[in-house]
């Protein structure tokens, strides 16, 4: 078997199967992605542990190709159970590699994820392979946001401090 259909045995798994599909019942943080481009959607949803730094559940719904599920199914695997940071570094490894400027080597030995570099061939497909990647960019950064202590948060233009996501 060569490596090419190793790949391709590794996305059309997860497509056929993806893990961590599906909605949470009340998540503490979820964001929409889209690419309008190709039409890829994708609702990512995050519950923290008490530490409000690890992610104890996520889960991923929506509509796409093959590499945008497969990808959004990788990055769940690679990032429930883990903290923010790891998640945060896996995330900026997972993108280099994907834009040509950096190695599988940061992908703390994900093998599933390495998968997806092949796409690295088909320029306009790395949009597809980075959509759940930017989800959870902008899920993480509201999450932080909101979790701040109220009085370190900055006042708003009435003179209030703003509202806690929900």
């Amino acid at each position: 078997m060569s490596l090419d259909d190793l790949y391709k045995e590794t996305i059309l798994d997860h497509t056929r199967e993806p893990r961590n599909k599906g909605e949470l019942p009340e998540p503490d943080v979820a964001t929409r992605g889209h690419n309008p481009l190709c039409g890829d959607e994708i609702l990512l949803s995050l519950k923290f542990g008490s530490d409000g730094e690890t992610v104890q559940e996520i889960a991923f719904s929506g509509r796409g190709c093959s590499i945008s599920q497969a990808s959004a199914s990788m990055m769940t695997v690679g990032v429930k159970g883990g903290r923010l940071d790891a998640a945060d570094s896996l995330g900026r490894n997972f993108k280099a590699l994907m834009t040509g400027t950096g190695s599988g080597e940061g992908l703390s030995g994900n093998d599933d994820l390495e998968a997806l570099q092949g796409v690295k061939r088909f320029p306009v497909r790395i949009k597809c392979a980075l959509l759940p990647w930017t989800a959870l960019d902008e899920a993480i950064e509201t999450w932080r946001r909101a979790s701040r202590p109220a009085m370190s948060r900055p006042l708003s233009a009435s003179g209030d401090h703003p509202a806690a996501v929900s």
